[in-house]
């Protein structure tokens, strides 16, 4: 397989409906002190499609964060990328390929190029096997046998897909009955939904506070989400547009969430919601607005932004898979975080820590 890598610009990256993959998220990360990089590749297509051949090639490209680890060691970090998706049987030999050229790319003290894989799951339909198989099959038929299994997820590894080609009136007829009734509730009630400002962050912050000691999640600095509203990348070739929304009853806020729009895709990446007057239903209120604000700027498709793997109620994120999936749509499963070895001593060290952590969003 034959792989040519170069770095570009970030305000060329190409049109995505990937948030994670955009110039807008690169320009995120950068006011949040990350190094990125946007890295231009070209592969043939016989070489990562099977049955295809003659000699078209593929250009493509990624966007990669670095995260230093300690003083003296960082990890690549590829956000939900690369987009492009080859063939079951030739994806280890491709990241391998695509991994061994960005090499030279990237610090000498990088020891592991973390991608975090949006390709849909091998295991899609079944529990997902060991660790060790899982590599196995990854691994089959490359050189080096580098790609593992991360210890610790970064974004979502499965969430649901609205198509918001339909009417108002279809979408709406596909949500669990339930749901709906949620949503006429909130209207009952008095909740309105409203387009906010930065100068509305503090809102936002103590909402996302209450919901993070709630949930005993790590908290954020405002300046976190701050350098997401206030990222701007309207002059390149992949924006986003960011909206955040309230929802409140009587000038109360109730519940929060950043929306962010992308290409033709509406993305549910942040939300927050006070623990007062739940019986007022304002996430299913906002939720709504949100999918009629994403159909009314172009979006084709809504992502729900991730849910537990199934109905389990034992895990952490299963309140989650109740609410999102009462809105209908399709579940996809990611593939999940994989990573390409370069150190394998003070990879094992890595390992090690991570093993105690549950799972982070960069």
């Amino acid at each position: 397989m034959d792989i040519k890598v170069e770095q570009k610009s970030h305000r060329d990256i190409y049109t995505t409906p990937i948030v994670q993959q955009t110039a807008f998220w690169s320009e995120v990360k950068k006011n949040q002190g990350l190094t990125t990089r946007a890295l231009e590749f070209k592969v043939k297509n016989r070489d990562i499609y099977t049955g295809v051949g003659g000699h078209s090639c593929t250009n493509a490209d990624l966007l990669l964060l670095e995260r230093p680890l300690n003083r003296d060691t960082c990890i690549a970090y590829v956000p939900y990328g690369p987009e492009i998706e080859p063939s079951e049987e030739n994806q280890g030999k491709f990241l391998e390929e695509l991994s061994e050229m960005i090499r030279s790319y990237i610090p000498r003290s990088c020891i592991a190029i973390r991608y975090d894989l949006n390709w849909h799951s091998h295991w899609a339909n079944e529990e997902a096997p060991e660790k060790q198989f899982q590599e196995f099959n990854l691994n089959y038929d490359t050189i080096n046998w580098s790609l593992r299994k991360s210890n610790s997820g970064v974004l979502p590894t499965t969430t649901i897909f609205l198509d918001l080609s339909l009417s108002p009136e279809s979408i709406l007829k596909q949500m669990k009955p339930k749901t709906r009734y949620n949503i006429g509730l909130a209207e009952r009630k008095g909740v309105t939904v409203k387009r906010a400002g930065m100068d509305e962050i503090d809102v936002w912050y103590k909402l996302y506070k209450e919901t993070a000691i709630r949930n005993g999640l790590y908290i954020n600095s405002i300046d976190y989400f701050t350098s997401v509203i206030s990222a701007r990348a309207d002059d390149t070739a992949s924006p986003a547009h960011v909206e955040l929304l309230i929802a409140e009853v009587a000038n109360m806020p109730l519940a929060a969430m950043f929306l962010i729009v992308a290409d033709h895709r509406g993305t549910y990446l942040y939300g927050a919601s006070s623990s007062d007057m739940r019986n007022y239903m304002p996430t299913y209120a906002m939720q709504w607005e949100a999918i009629k604000l994403s159909k009314q700027m172009g979006c084709t498709e809504y992502d729900m932004f991730g849910i537990s793997p199934s109905a389990q109620s034992s895990h952490p994120m299963f309140g989650l898979y109740q609410f999102k999936t009462g809105f209908g749509g399709e579940i996809f499963h990611h593939l999940g975080c994989w990573d390409y070895v370069f150190d394998n001593d003070k990879y094992r060290q890595l390992q090690q820590s991570e093993m105690r952590i549950q799972g982070y969003y960069v």
